[in-house]
């Protein structure tokens, strides 16, 4: 059966509203239409994509839970936190806010903007209205830059007389959004960002949201790709568990797994495509939480603050998050990629030390107790997400052509939303559909649908991860 477009997003809008059944370590079958590794934001577009043409697809997981970098921790406190990827963007355009609510998750808008702290006080207005001008000025200069011909970094083009505003504005745009610090990250990368202003967050988590879309998958849990064999025909994946034979795989893991090798291919990927992964290398983004009860800081619910700081020894707050006792203080770039090697006791240590130095040594003596991620300790991710070095933000294309019957997926792989949920399942579904075109098992029809990345917008980009 070949499917058009039109049917295809029909039979999509179908399969979305069928009850959900339990997604568990399903068996491994010898063969497949279509073999998709990760279960993370683009696995589970990617198999949902195919499930709706009515092709066998089996998802496979080296991890013993659904989610990728879209973890949601319900255990470790009373209350649900993120681990992982914390926002959705772009409501008017972004499927996943409809798939939430189809499955009966409740998403609400994001705080907007972020509140100042200098020293143990908070910002006065003008002082704020300093920092955000400082902010705009920063970003036009990287986006200046990212229209030119030759790339370089955004510290290079940053202004030199943002003075007492420059730490904060550098971990903003920098090491708090993208995961490393300005002078590792290419201008015409940031520059070609979409607007992720528009936040939007589930209030059960966004893990638990990808878990929920992937209840209809068969997902094989646990069970890691060792080997991929691959042609213009056909491909045969191998794993512990036994050997599947397919006519398409789509991979989504982290351009750092890509290139640790702990996925063998034969023939060799080419080099071209492990060069463009190797300058798509995770930048460092963690969570020290910590419960507060009694909300000793004295802030609001789901708010955002920062401080006016003089190196990168620095961090945001993500306070009472939903309304609870939890506080989320995230560490980035350079200065969070040492301070997560060193472990979880030092990353605590750390966070008191941080809201000591803005609230008194009360609110570190209020701490009862605490837990920190350590993402780039993962074997299955090795980092947080995607940002390209100076000269790299070509590879992201060169990612996304084909290898053979090979494709390619993962936020890495889009060239506005990377770094982002959103774009890890519109890739998802942008692999599946050229894997389920190069089968014959979809057909385009002359009128096409956007996709979120049609609709690029530019603005000042405030919004933490």
């Amino acid at each position: 059966m070949t499917i058009t477009r039109r049917g295809f997003l029909s039979a999509s809008a179908a399969l979305a509203a069928m009850p959900v059944l339990r997604a568990t370590a399903a068996p491994l079958p010898r063969e497949a239409d279509i073999v998709v590794i990760g279960a993370g934001a683009a696995g589970i577009a990617a198999a949902r994509r195919i499930m709706a043409t009515g092709r066998k697809v089996v998802v496979m997981e080296a991890a013993s839970q659904v989610g990728g970098r879209c973890i949601t921790d319900s255990t470790t406190f009373e209350v649900p936190f993120d681990r992982g990827a914390r926002w959705m963007h772009n409501p008017d355009t972004n499927p996943m806010i409809r798939l939430a609510r189809n499955v009966g998750l409740d998403v609400l808008p994001a705080p907007s903007g972020q509140k100042m702290r200098i020293g143990r006080r908070n910002a006065r207005a003008g002082e704020t209205e300093q920092f955000l001008a400082a902010l705009v000025r920063a970003n036009r200069a990287i986006d200046d830059a990212s229209r030119a011909k030759l790339d370089t970094s955004c510290a290079s083009v940053l202004p030199k007389d943002l003075g007492d505003w420059t730490g904060a504005a550098e971990f903003m745009l920098g090491a708090g959004f993208a995961g490393k610090d300005l002078k590792e990250l290419s201008a015409i990368d940031k520059g070609r960002a979409q607007d992720r202003n528009a936040a939007i967050a589930c209030r059960q988590g966004l893990g638990t949201l990808i878990t929920k879309l992937g209840e209809q998958a068969p997902v094989a849990l646990s069970t890691p790709a060792s080997r991929i064999s691959w042609s213009n025909r056909d491909v045969s994946v191998e794993t512990q568990a036994g050997k599947i034979a397919a006519r398409a795989v789509i991979v989504t893991v982290s351009t750092n797994v890509l290139t640790s090798g702990a996925i063998k291919f034969t023939p060799d990927i080419p080099k071209r495509t492990l060069d463009a992964a190797s300058k798509l290398g995770l930048g460092s983004y963690d969570r020290i939480v910590l419960q507060l009860p009694g909300n000793p800081l004295g802030l609001s619910r789901d708010d955002i603050l920062i401080e006016q700081s003089n190196s990168a020894r620095t961090a945001l707050m993500y306070a009472n998050i939903g309304g609870s006792s939890l506080c989320s203080i995230d560490v980035g770039g350079a200065f969070g990629r040492d301070l997560s090697e060193q472990g979880e006791k030092a990353m605590a240590a750390f966070a008191r030390e941080w809201i000591t130095k803005l609230f008194g040594s009360e609110a570190a003596v209020a701490v009862q107790k605490t837990s920190a991620t350590r993402w780039n300790a993962s074997p299955y991710v090795m980092g947080a997400m995607s940002a390209a070095s100076p000269g790299g933000q070509l590879s992201r294309k060169i990612l996304t052509e084909p290898i053979g019957n090979v494709f390619l997926a993962g936020e890495a792989t889009h060239e506005t939303l990377w770094g982002t949920v959103d774009g890890a399942w519109e890739s998802g579904e942008r692999a599946a559909d050229a894997a389920l075109r190069k089968i014959g098992a979809l057909k385009d029809e002359p009128a096409d649908v956007p996709t979120q990345s049609t609709k690029r917008r530019r603005a000042p980009r405030q919004q933490g991860n």
